[in-house]
């Protein structure tokens, strides 16, 4: 479980591909400190657990299922990474509820800097939009943002200077992918309520 509260940008170190696998190598100035085989870290959003760590660099190995879902399949070495690790129970929890489990890729389209901040807007798998609201909650690249607007096929956000300069999403270009997760409250409350939504249609 983690808070989207990213604690530091790391570095892609090295990638081995291993057919329907690849071992990750990323390395990091802090978050090593307390580390121990088998602890999770959120990368770009997506929990994955420390194999190996040696010095500064750290190793996760990365199965298919995650390939095939999340940006992780198009990243190269000397890339940024949004880093963080599994929350504690006993801290505040600054962001919100997030899992590590992406829902879906969306697409960077377009920035509209402005004094102090910058409104981006990202484009979203039409599956997704529902789950968002505007002042809801979203998990992009593994920041918790709030949406300022939630649309069909897009929502935007407000990036202020501090997210612009410590994570990922301050150098993110139109045309990029972001690794998203949605508010799992809303997929719980939503399976909750499908089949009483069901009665009712029966009932009509």
């Amino acid at each position: 479980m983690f808070t989207g509260i990213v604690e530091e940008l790391g570095t892609v170190a090295g990638i081995e591909p291993q057919g329907d696998a690849m071992r990750l190598s990323i390395r990091t100035e802090n978050l090593l400190e307390d580390v121990h085989l088998g602890d999770s870290i959120a990368v770009n959003g997506c929990c994955l657990t420390v194999a190996e760590f040696s010095g500064d660099v750290w190793t996760a190995d990365v199965m298919q299922e995650t390939l095939d879902k999340t940006s992780l399949a198009g990243i190269a070495a000397g890339d940024r990474v949004n880093l963080e690790r599994a929350m504690r129970a006993d801290k505040r929890l600054g962001g919100h509820i997030v899992q590590g489990h992406v829902d879906g890729v969306g697409t960077v389209l377009k920035r509209t800097p402005s004094e102090h901040w910058e409104v981006v807007e990202f484009a979203l798998p039409a599956n997704l939009a529902r789950y968002l609201v505007d002042k809801g909650s979203i998990t992009i690249d593994g920041t918790s943002l709030t949406v300022v607007e939630a649309g069909p096929e897009s929502f935007t956000v407000s990036l202020i200077p501090e997210t612009l300069a410590r994570t990922t999403l301050g150098f993110r270009e139109p045309g990029d992918r972001v690794n998203l997760e949605v508010d799992v409250i809303a997929k719980y409350v939503e399976k909750l309520v499908a089949p009483h939504r069901a009665v009712q249609e029966e009932q009509k």
